[in-house]
């Protein structure tokens, strides 16, 4: 069994409208083979992995994989399904395939697998072939000693599931990123990781586009968040505001603290200045040595230490995101309920074994740590960790309630007086930020917090949402959304996108499109097999068609409008760049040979190459949201329009004025361009434009453009431009390097429009 090629399609492809890896398979000596007749191939797949006993078959239903392996299946099928268990195992969730023939040779398979992480998809992808290689018995000399060695506790299984699962680890995307990127998608905001382990992502595209960091967004300002990183000076602008905060100052020794400590009576709170995640955070500490333990604990997470006067009540997290509270909770500290039988020791392993707890902010809650604040804190209580506590006796375990020490919430955001959500936004407003999370301490949430019966202890910067999505109790809030919507307001992050694609002509047309977009005051990107260019600037000159292009402009944050050319070979190696277009142009479609577009055999080879040139030219057609443009004279134009959702416009365009689709669609009231008597003509649906003497678009003597000139009206038109600016912007087309680059000259005219 042989890797022939393999593609990672990370946008809408021939295979599925999301990102997939495309292997094709040679099966070589296991060609033959189907799982059925290799003594005990089933029952050894299935023990290993036994969510393959749910596994939907070919026709859709649970258990139809398990089916199929006991009726026989090729070996290149089981594959796909051991590649996504395994995806699953590491806990990345996908389970989209389809394993089909490729050819008429026998024994290759194009496999295709759904990923959601793109290595950890590639590495699954060839642990799966090992694991079907070593069960199938591929190793001839030792067909049982390949599969041991594979299956054996250290063996390349295991190891390969550990590296899996490292992968998925280092890549994965926190639990409130998540929960904001879900929000997106919802929405049909596009997002865009920039690296695969970094967690700054970009939401929508071009002049739309936000950036986000965890909780952080491109309109978080910089100052606003040192401001919030620093307790002290958010505690002056808070008071100066009037927002409640308990008493304290700034220390750098033990002496100062101890004094401070003195001086304020009672009990107080030590806490680094600048920490969070309540890291460092001691509460109600009274005698010289608890004051000691603490600062030392504190100094641990930064030099300078804030003593502040300790409030009593409960610990709340306010959430408040574009000028209002989305959510508020009560949080409860990290801790156990006793049995009367087992040591807190072994009640903490219990819980830490629960599956909503992870490590860090992986999982909805987060493991209990058993470290130095929990010995601390259980000393006060009198226990330690062997200690076993009264059946029913709540066993604290930590001071603070953070979520990130293991902590619960409960979700009280329609517990919250008006009072105090118009105090909670006034006070993030000082502090300036868009995004916060506001720590209060009071003893009843409910009554209107008044200096006297609770105070503000800090604003966070980055949020954490985990506590308001996923409460222990109490109603769940949508708090990712309610970011994005802060973000974009009604908005979908979107700029308008014109995809331009066909078998010749494409460049010219792309840039003749383009040069009207800015000829009508429109920042445009235009993405051409000769380069790509930023309102009129080349930025990227040479062979520069495709995903990587496109994928150029609407990352540019001064592109307003994006023209894009997609190339037939670069849509079968990585897929589209976008998952949706405003309006999708079809120039023409001639025969596609995969073989001139870079692509290797078993890709399209039993295809004829008519049904793989509509196969592909279709993927650019199913993407148009609002219109899709077609030459009226091109057959397989038509038929790819036939297929598309009806509530997507067809709109023609024909050199030829009595071509029939034209006529028919003219007379049904649809809109179109086209050449008549020398003047390009344009239908709106309401009237016809005369909207320009042929003679008059540049080039015109030697018709190099003529061609061009009806489908590029049409797609503007189709785009929302009115005929005026249509005509002026095909005017001002010229093909030069000063005026349309990266092209210095068109080396690439469609047909001549006869004399």
């Amino acid at each position: 069994m042989n890797i022939l090629e393999q593609r990672v399609l990370r946008g809408p492809n021939l295979y599925s409208t999301q990102p997939c890896i495309l292997t094709v398979l040679d099966l070589q000596e296991l060609r033959e083979l189907r799982s059925s007749g290799i003594a005990g191939f089933n029952q050894r797949l299935l023990d290993i992995l036994p969510s393959l006993q749910e596994d939907r078959g070919p026709a859709g239903q649970y258990g139809g994989f398990a089916r199929a392996l006991r009726e026989g299946t090729n070996l290149a099928h089981v594959v796909e399904h051991v590649a996504l268990a395994l995806q699953c195992l590491a806990g990345t969730p996908v389970g989209a395939g389809r394993t089909r023939e490729a050819g008429h040779d026998g024994g290759r398979y194009r496999v295709v697998c759904e990923y959601a992480l793109e290595q950890l998809g590639v590495d699954a992808i060839e642990l799966a072939i090992a694991l079907v290689r070593a069960l199938a018995g591929a190793d001839r000399e030792q067909p049982d000693g390949a599969a041991a060695a594979l299956l054996a506790p250290g063996g390349a299984l295991e190891d390969g599931l550990a590296a899996l699962r490292e992968t998925a680890r280092r890549q994965a995307i926190g639990t409130s990123t998540g929960a904001i990127l879900k929000a997106a998608a919802r929405r049909g905001i596009p997002f865009t990781r920039l690296t695969p382990e970094a967690n700054l992502f970009v939401l929508g595209w071009g002049a739309r586009q936000k950036r986000l960091q965890a909780s952080i967004t491109g309109d978080t300002g910089h100052i606003a968040v040192g401001i919030a990183a620093d307790k002290a000076l958010t505690k002056a602008l808070l008071r100066e505001a009037g927002v409640p905060v308990p008493e304290g100052t700034t220390v750098r020794s033990l002496e100062q603290a101890q004094r401070a400590a003195l001086a304020l009576g009672g009990q107080v709170t030590v806490k680094p200045l600048d920490g969070n995640h309540g890291r460092g955070v001691t509460t109600r500490c009274g005698a010289p040595d608890e004051v000691a333990l603490a600062f030392e604990r504190a100094r641990e997470h930064g030099r300078t230490i804030i003593v502040e006067r300790y409030i009593r009540g409960d610990d709340y997290r306010v959430l408040v995101a574009g000028g209002r509270v989305v959510a508020a909770a009560l949080r409860r500290p990290a801790g156990v309920a006793g049995d009367g039988v087992s040591t807190v020791r072994e009640l903490i392993d219990r819980e830490n074994a629960n599956p909503a707890r992870g490590a860090g902010h992986s999982n909805i809650l987060t493991r209990i740590a058993l470290d130095g604040h929990a010995e601390t804190t259980l000393a006060e209580q009198g226990l330690t960790l062997d200690s076993v506590a009264a059946a029913g006796r709540r066993v604290l375990l930590r001071g603070n309630a953070n979520l990130s020490s293991g902590g619960t919430a409960e979700d009280v955001t329609d517990r919250v007086p008006p009072s105090t959500l118009a105090m909670c936004v006034r006070a993030v407003r000082k502090i300036g930020l868009d995004v916060a999370g506001i720590d209060l301490v009071c003893e009843d949430i409910g009554v209107p917090l008044d200096g006297r019966n609770g105070a503000v202890i800090e604003i966070n910067a980055a949020p954490g949402l985990r506590m308001h999505e996923y409460p222990s109790a109490g109603t769940p809030r949508d708090a990712g959304a309610a970011i994005v919507d802060a973000m974009f307001g009604a908005g979908d992050g979107r700029i308008p996108v014109i995809a331009v694609g066909g078998a010749s002509g494409t460049t010219a047309t792309t840039l003749m499109i383009g040069r009207a977009l800015r000829q009508a005051g429109i920042g445009t990107g235009c993405a051409t097999s000769e380069g790509v260019s930023i309102n009129g600037e080349a930025i990227a000159p040479g062979d520069r068609g495709g995903y990587r292009a496109a994928r150029s402009v609407l990352a540019a944050p001064e592109v307003e409008f994006a023209v894009l050319e997609t190339a037939r070979g670069d849509i079968l190696r990585h897929g589209l760049a976008f998952d949706r277009c405003d309006v999708a142009l079809l120039l023409n479609i001639g025969d596609h040979h995969p073989a001139e577009d870079g692509v290797g055999a078993g890709m399209l080879d039993e295809l004829a190459p008519e049904e793989a040139a509509m196969g592909v030219m279709a993927v650019v057609a199913w993407t148009a949201a609002r219109a899709l443009v077609l030459d009226a004279g091109d057959q397989r134009c038509v038929a790819v329009g036939a297929g598309v959702d009806p509530a997507v416009e067809l709109v023609y365009f024909s050199g030829e004025a009595r071509h029939p689709v034209l006529a028919a669609h003219l007379a049904r009231g649809g809109r179109a361009a086209w050449l008549e008597h020398g003047a390009l003509m344009l239908a709106d649906g309401k009237a016809r434009h005369r909207l320009l003497e042929a003679d008059a678009i540049p080039g015109a003597p030697d018709r190099r453009h003529i061609a061009h000139a009806p489908a590029a009206a049409a797609a503007l038109m189709a785009a929302g431009l009115d005929p005026a600016m249509i005509a002026a912007g095909l005017r001002s087309f010229v093909p030069d390097a000063r005026r349309d680059p990266p092209r210095a000259g068109v080396r690439q005219a469609g047909a001549a429009m006869p004399a």
